[in-house]
């Protein structure tokens, strides 16, 4: 088997379910763990490079507006390294190369690979991706071991926050302009002991006003701008320390702003997830320690 991973999610998926070595090929967002980036690159973004966050947000919005994509695709060399199954995504047009651009892709490979398209919207979507990529690759028990070890890290963090009071919790996903987290990060805050004021599990990203965020005027805000590591997200933050409304915020006065790695524990659905939930159970409770 030879596999193109062309979403960083399920390239995490497949080195920890232990497949690393039947990957050819990645995206250029592919960073971990760090074997992966050392593989054949095979996506490339289609924006301008150095855009400040509003800049994205309107180049987004253009590039999405006329029907293109946001990410470049190397055909020839997708072709060239011959791959038995590629896997994409369906869920987001702004996060990876969709399963459309794929499928034009494969169109003219003789050997016709497999589409696998994972489309996650809550944790128990990506338990199941994970199972079927186990399943697909022969690895069904080592699968089901790894799902188990990640509900096993979720139940010690359910039962440390019995009868703890629940913070009022804003995830932003982007800053400028504001967009607050949805899919499986209100079902993170959840299990972390807090509370989402904007959205529940399952439930689609979406923009907000900053009126609308400071009438929930939440207790914590947490910092998660798509593609940003931790230092990025707290870089973020302080691009809009001068915004009035945010100064006004609750979350800010008492210095209750917790950037965070969203490229490796929140914004990609794979198993580093249970990581950005124990992160979250320390910032909201100082728990577990």
């Amino acid at each position: 088997m030879r596999i193109v991973s062309l979403v960083p999610n399920a390239t995490e998926i497949l080195f920890a379910l232990g497949a690393g070595d039947l990957v050819v090929g990645v995206s250029h967002e592919c960073d971990y763990p760090p074997e992966a980036a050392r593989l054949p690159q095979l996506t490339g973004s289609a924006l301008a490079p150095d855009l400040a966050p509003a800049e994205v947000d309107r180049a987004v919005g253009e590039q999405l507006g006329g029907g293109e994509s946001l990410y470049t695709l190397d055909e020839e060399r997708i072709a060239a390294l011959a791959p038995t199954l590629i896997v994409t995504q369906t869920l987001c047009p702004v996060c990876a190369v969709s399963t459309e651009q794929v499928e034009g892709a494969i169109a003219p490979i003789a050997t016709c690979p497999e589409v696998a398209s994972l489309d996650p919207k809550t944790l128990a979507d990506v338990f199941r991706d994970i199972r079927t990529l186990g399943d697909s690759l022969g690895r069904s028990e080592v699968a089901a071991s790894l799902i188990g070890e990640l509900e096993s890290r979720i139940e010690v963090v359910r039962a440390a926050l019995r009868d703890r009071d629940r913070p009022r919790v804003a995830a932003l996903e982007w800053l400028d302009p504001p967009f607050a987290a949805g899919h499986w990060i209100p079902e993170m805050i959840e299990i972390a002991g807090g509370e989402d004021v904007f959205a529940k599990a399952g439930d689609p990203s979406r923009r907000v006003e900053w009126t609308a965020v400071a009438k929930a005027d939440p207790d914590v805000i947490v910092a998660m701008p798509c593609g940003f590591d931790r230092a990025g997200s707290a870089a973020q933050v302080e691009a809009i320390a001068d915004n009035a409304i945010w100064r006004a915020l609750r979350a800010v006065r008492a210095e209750r702003v917790v950037p965070v790695d969203a490229n490796g524990c929140f914004s990609r659905p794979g198993p580093r997830l249970v990581d950005g939930i124990e992160e979250l159970t320390r910032a909201f409770h100082g728990l577990p320690s």
